[in-house]
């Protein structure tokens, strides 16, 4: 279970997290939904011990993330997988050597055989052929670099998987695979996955429940036919600018 408690994070005068408190169940998948700048972003690298907050608290199956040491710190993010929102693959490095990298414990990364294995059911995981594993990443589309991030991420088998704007800068084909691959992988390995994404039409399609941050505050929780139903205006403004949620 991951655990925000009146979370907040400032960066000079903007205040980008004022206090938000969410809770996210072990196997489901949450969506984080909201306008640019509200600090969607921000709150996965909270999780994960890249930021600290300013006030509040990030537990992650009972640990206080910001009060982490190196090495227990380092244990923590072995179990959660972070998929990057430009797929930040290593331009220098083919598909097998990225995915790879994913590997986080230092005895599976340097045995050959194991490495091998893994990483072709990585691919398989993600729907991409074997001859993907010989090319580099200037030779895949968008698409396809996107799935190779997510399979880097999915690599050393963690428990969470945090998506950064998953289907970003995607056509609408490539969007709804990706889509499929996230609620796939939910079903299939049981992780726990939080969602960054602009998408409103995949988040209902993805995601568990969804939550709402506006203004660095989480303004609403809930399924995506709670959502669908929902009368706050705040969540209609939103949501009704992408589509019209009565024929969804």
């Amino acid at each position: 279970m991951i655990e925000i408690r009146d979370v907040a994070k400032r960066f000079g005068a903007q205040v980008v997290l004022d206090g938000v408190s969410l809770t996210v169940n072990d196997g489901e998948t949450m969506a984080l939904l909201g306008p640019s700048g509200t600090g969607k972003s921000v709150l996965l690298k909270n999780i994960i011990g890249l930021i600290r907050p300013d006030r509040g608290e990030v537990i992650v199956d009972g640990k206080h993330v910001a009060k982490l040491g190196r090495k227990p710190l380092s244990e923590l993010r072995s179990t959660i997988g972070y998929v990057f929102q430009n797929g930040a693959l290593f331009d220098s490095m083919n598909v097998y050597e990225n995915i790879r990298l994913g590997l986080t414990d230092p005895d599976q990364f340097g045995n050959p055989e194991f490495a091998e294995h893994r990483i072709g059911e990585c691919l398989r995981l993600v729907n991409l052929p074997p001859e993907t594993l010989k090319k580099m990443p200037a030779e895949l589309s968008g698409g396809m670099r996107k799935r190779v991030g997510i399979a880097r991420a999915i690599a050393g088998e963690p428990k969470y998987v945090l998506y950064d704007e998953p289907t970003s800068g995607l056509d609408p084909v490539n969007s709804d695979i990706i889509d499929a691959l996230v609620r796939r992988l939910n079903e299939e390995l049981g992780v726990t996955g939080i969602m960054v994404t602009h998408d409103v039409r995949g988040a209902f399609k993805t995601a568990d429940r969804i939550a709402l941050l506006t203004g660095g505050k989480v303004i609403a929780v809930g399924t995506p036919d709670e959502f669908r139903e929902s009368t706050n205006p705040e969540v209609r403004t939103f949501l009704e600018r992408d589509f019209d949620l009565a024929s969804t």
